[in-house]
């Protein structure tokens, strides 16, 4: 069975790194936190972002857990065992990315790197209070990373701090520049149906940054977070649908798979229109403004005792996963309410500039030392 935190003892002694189970480490079977997968073959090359690591001489001290074949919201995992939210126990580490969120929280790695199909870096940060950035699609590679075929995930990293995310796109990225100045920085305010809370905590946050915002209008989050799902169910259905047959997957998610596979190519058809509209719609609500603003999650994360009595909440992604349907990359930065409840503030920017959104994270996180 796989476990939370196995020490791998790999590599040199830059930074310690732990990394998903659905991303491939030679000498390491890759699990994806699931029975089906225990008797898999130990991986015979490291995944192209694994190998970055190494050559940047950081050492990779274990393979995180992750909600079952990376396909659920809450991180509960029966099987593998489900990583405790360091910061706040009493409720859910957020999925699927879970462990690799707490390894940060819980100081048990310098970063680490999750996957993003649906929210599942940017959903877990916000549960856990730490950063996570989803790039641009296509930013990091995804050889040897699960499922192989996606138009929708992307691999990220976590981090405790916005310098250390910084640090950590660089290993992984060669062509990542750090941004020394942003130029006319203004932000656009997107309105989303959230927890009047949570609106309140981000408002703040803003007003007392001082940071120049406006309000930008973005249509379409409702049918995109629609389509971000037919697409899902699809591509996770083709990836790991074979593994229902041996009746080892988890009941949550073998609900999950079977109703997948009900997805009909109408369905897709409609997704793949919504996402040439959407993708349109938050490129135009980008113009003129620096990157768009708006909560990481609509509601607080559910309690751990709310989840494992079978609670289930995909809806916790409403916010997030449109911009998987778009590839905007995508930033989650740690809030807290005044009752120290998790929130996080989401930027989005344009396609390519995962560069301007981590300096922007830099910069807003001198503002939540001084709350």
């Amino acid at each position: 069975m796989t476990v939370f935190f196995e020490k791998l003892a790999l590599g040199g002694d830059r930074w310690s790194v732990a990394v998903k189970d659905t991303i491939d480490v030679a000498g390491y079977p890759t699990v994806a936190g699931s029975q089906a997968l225990a008797d898999a073959p130990d991986a015979t090359e490291n995944a192209t972002v694994v190998q970055a690591l190494l050559d940047a001489d950081c050492h990779l001290v274990g393979k995180t857990n992750t909600h079952e074949l990376a396909f659920g919201m809450t991180g509960l995992n029966r099987w593998a065992g489900t990583p405790v939210n360091h910061r706040y126990p009493d409720l859910i580490p957020g999925g699927s990315s879970c462990g690799s969120a707490v390894a940060v929280a819980s100081a048990l790695a310098d970063f680490s790197i999750g996957t993003d199909t649906g929210g599942s870096i940017r959903v877990p940060a916000a549960c856990c209070g730490v950063y996570g950035l989803k790039p641009t699609f296509g930013r990091l590679s995804r050889k040897g990373v699960m499922p192989a075929e996606t138009t929708l995930d992307c691999v990220g990293p976590f981090a405790a701090t916005s310098e250390m995310l910084i640090n950590a796109m660089q290993v992984l990225d060669p062509t990542f520049t750090a941004v020394q100045e942003i130029n006319g920085l203004l932000l656009g305010r997107v309105w989303a149906e959230a927890d009047p809370r949570i609106d309140l905590t981000l408002d703040r946050f803003l007003d007392r940054s001082g940071l120049a915002v406006r309000p930008v209008e973005l249509p379409g989050m409702i049918d995109a977070f629609d389509a971000g799902m037919s697409l899902i169910n699809a591509e996770t259905f083709a990836a790991c649908g074979h593994l229902l047959e041996t009746g080892l997957i988890g009941d949550d998610v073998a609900q999950r798979l079977s109703r997948a596979q009900e997805t009909s190519a109408e369905e897709l058809k409609r997704a793949e229109e919504v996402r040439i509209q959407f993708t349109q719609a938050v490129d135009r609500a980008l113009e003129g403004v620096s990157a768009l603003v708006l909560p990481t999650l609509p509601t607080f994360p559910m309690s751990l005792a709310e989840a494992q009595a079978g609670k289930v909440d995909l809806r916790i992604s409403a916010l997030v996963r449109p911009f998987n349907l778009s590839g905007h990359p995508a930033l989650s930065i740690p809030l807290e309410t005044e009752d120290r409840r998790p929130v996080g503030l989401q930027l989005v920017g344009r396609k390519g500039d995962d560069e301007l959104l981590c300096e922007l994270a830099r910069i807003m996180s001198a503002f939540i030392s001084k709350s």
